[in-house]
Formats: structure tokens, sequence, C-alpha cells
């Protein structure tokens, strides 16, 4: 005999484990605390290759312009400058991106969470 509820339930498992169970899954294989920050260091590694790039293609622009005038500049005034730019993008790329691993860690996390009760009430179906 068929069991309405426990079918609606396990389509609603099935459901969610082909769409966002895998990665809430693999999220919750993490701490907290290990997660984010694993998270946070891809993301400043990112930032700091994207601005190189930028730096580069920056240069590069108006390379005849810049070896004109690289004689006439102070380089260690520049360098700073360059610095200052590069540290100030990556913690706000590092701040937004703690915001918002810890937002998709959380959200796993209570996804996880309402999946096992879900498993309990089918576990509790076939008793």
């Amino acid at each position: 005999m068929l069991n309405e509820e426990r079918i609606i339930l396990m389509t609603k498992m099935a459901v969610y484990e082909e769409r966002e169970g895998r990665k809430n899954v693999a999220i919750g294989n993490y701490f907290r605390g290990d997660y984010i920050s694993l998270q946070v260091i891809k993301a400043v590694i990112s930032a700091t290759i994207v601005s190189g790039i930028v730096f580069a293609v920056s240069v590069f622009y108006d390379f005849e312009t810049f070896m004109l005038d690289i004689y006439k500049m102070d380089l260690l005034a520049y360098g700073r400058r360059i610095l200052v730019i590069y540290g100030i993008f990556v913690v706000i790329y590092g701040i937004i991106s703690y915001i918002v691993y810890s937002y998709r860690y959380n959200r796993a996390k209570r996804s996880l969470k309402q999946y096992y009760i879900n498993l309990r009430r089918l576990a509790e179906f076939y008793e």
C-alpha cells in the first residue's frame, strides 16, 4: 500500500539531492572557520591575480607615455600608491568574500539540518 505523504517526502528529498544537496554536503563537511578561511584565501589570491592583470593592462595601454614619464616620476611614491590601492582592494574584497561565504555556509547548514529532519521522518514511516 502506498503512503502518499511518504512519496511526497521522498520526492522532495530527491529534488533537493539533485539540485542543492551535493553542494551543501560538500560545504557541510567543513567546519565553519575552515570553510570560510579557505574561501577567503582563494578570493585574496584571485584578487591579487586580477590586480596584477589590471596593472599590466593599464601600463601597456599607454606604454609610450609611461616610458617617457618613468624618468620624471618618483618611482618610490608611485610604487607606494600602487601598493595602497592594491591593499585597499584586497581588504575590501576579502571582507565581502567573508560575508558572502559566511552566509552561504549558514544557509547550507540550515538546509542540511532540514534534510536530516526529513530523513528521520522518512525513517519513521518505515517503522
